[in-house]
């Protein structure tokens, strides 16, 4: 299980460091100032990223606590089903924040709204994997939860949130300088 607690880790950091700098595109630009949208995605992350921990941290409490399969599946569908809830939330809220007032505003505020889906949608299918795996042969099932783990890994990565599609100085500007965002 470190490895899944080390995969979220980094999704999270992903999420959290997740501006750049570049374009001049203003083509794109929504009509919430750029520091209140940042501010309320920051807001949505938080919140995220604390259940994540959290989930993560009662994961490895109940695997390493479990005295059988039956046991591990329970902590390992209680894990991925909140994640899988957790990224939704954190989604919808990034969605309700309207677009923002930058360079490439419009397409930022889709790209987080995607990695947050794409985040869900990978927890989601590994929880479908876990809920179908037997746990009568405990190796089976291990080698089900691994290989489970590590499709998760992959759609994360493949899901990754795509700084070149949100490249704005005033968001970076924006991100670095609202509180909620420290």
């Amino acid at each position: 299980m470190p490895r899944v607690r080390t995969l979220l880790a980094v999704a999270a950091l992903m999420l959290a460091t997740s501006t750049a700098c570049g374009g001049e595109d203003d083509a794109d630009r929504g009509s919430v100032a750029a520091a209140t949208w940042a501010g309320a995605v920051c807001s949505a992350l938080g919140p995220w990223r604390t259940e994540i921990d959290s989930l993560m941290t009662r994961a490895q409490q109940r695997m390493d606590s479990a005295a059988n399969a039956d046991q591990a599946k329970t902590g390992l569908l209680e894990l991925l089903g909140g994640a899988e809830n957790a990224s939704e939330q954190a989604r919808s809220k990034v969605a309700a924040a309207g677009v923002p007032d930058a360079e490439n505003g419009r397409q930022a505020a889709k790209e987080f709204a995607d990695t947050l889906r794409r985040t869900r949608d990978a927890y989601g299918k590994a929880k479908e994997k876990v809920t179908t795996l037997q746990t009568g042969d405990s190796t089976k099932f291990y080698d089900g939860v691994s290989a489970a783990f590590k499709e998760l890994e992959k759609d994360y990565s493949a899901g990754a949130l795509n700084l070149d599609k949100v490249k704005s100085k005033d968001l970076q500007k924006a991100f670095d300088e609202v509180e909620a965002c420290r």
